[in-house]
């Protein structure tokens, strides 16, 4: 891979999940397996200083938000913030085989144009805005699956299931399924599928494995922000739980809840949660 980002913020984005991902794999490879909580801990901290170093070598008066405490005040001030997780679902990646966990990248701007991505203009709709701006760039690694996705060439819209009146697939943790799952089950014909990370469960949606992911237990806003910009590149519904909108770069970096899926199905899914 180049030394050399690319120079839009949408490919600046990929290019540094994909550099976070394949260190993340080569750690697998080196450390092995035999101790997960080093490997974990070891994965949590080399990706967020790639990631923290890159980003204030290439974009140095951007402000940076990450789960691993990249924070201050400022970026409540800055006019582009970078929210990041440098690793989504760390549980997973420290167990030999599993693929689903990721790294997530987006940018956040104040005053981002209405628009789906800054860089496209004629796009609509937008993503999901935080007070008067929204985010602009995003890219989510699945580095052990050999795959990232991004806003700077958006995944084409899922194709519909293959049989109408199926379950609604839905994504759930497989560790922490939150008991609106269980309500939503008494209202909705809905069938589980167990996976890791917020990116992976979002990347499922997007790529049609999964008609929707509805999440109530508490994340923060690196847990969605990338994946929720790629998801509605896309063409895809996302919002919170009540059907507000997704906002970034608040005070108090809490996200709790969130529902992406097909625009078609938010209305009655919208439904059955509020109800």
């Amino acid at each position: 891979m180049t030394d050399l980002p690319p120079a839009t913020d949408g490919g600046f984005a990929r290019w540094l999940a994909q550099r976070a991902g394949d260190l993340l794999l080569k750690l697998r490879e080196e450390m092995g397996y035999s101790d997960p909580a080093a490997l974990r801990k070891a994965g949590d901290r080399l990706s967020h200083e790639l990631l923290v170093e890159q980003l204030t070598r290439w974009r140095p008066a951007d402000a940076i938000l990450s789960e691993e405490g990249a924070d201050s005040a400022a970026r409540l001030r800055a006019e582009r913030v970078w929210i990041v997780d440098p690793l989504d679902g760390t549980r997973e990646f420290g167990e030999e085989g599993r693929a689903d966990w990721a790294v997530h990248v987006a940018l956040y701007c104040q005053t981002a144009p209405d628009s789906r991505l800054a860089e496209d203009p004629s796009s609509e709709p937008g993503p999901a805005r935080g007070g008067s701006g929204r985010l602009v760039a995003g890219a989510v690694a699945l580095p052990a699956q050999h795959c990232v996705l991004g806003t700077d060439a958006p995944p084409p819209f899922p194709p519909m299931p293959g049989v109408q009146g199926e379950p609604i697939r839905m994504a759930a943790s497989r560790t922490r399924p939150p008991a609106l799952l269980s309500a939503l089950a008494e209202k909705l014909p809905i069938e589980l599928v167990p996976m890791g990370s917020a990116g992976a469960k979002i990347a499922a949606v997007i790529d049609g494995a999964v008609d929707a992911y509805v999440h109530a237990g508490g994340q923060y806003e690196w847990d969605s922000a990338a994946p929720v910009a790629v998801a509605l590149a896309t063409g895809l519904h996302a919002s919170r739980i009540d059907g507000t909108t997704l906002e970034y770069n608040q005070p108090d970096p809490r996200l709790p809840d969130l529902v992406v899926c097909r625009k078609a199905l938010a209305p009655s899914l919208l439904a059955a949660i509020n109800s």
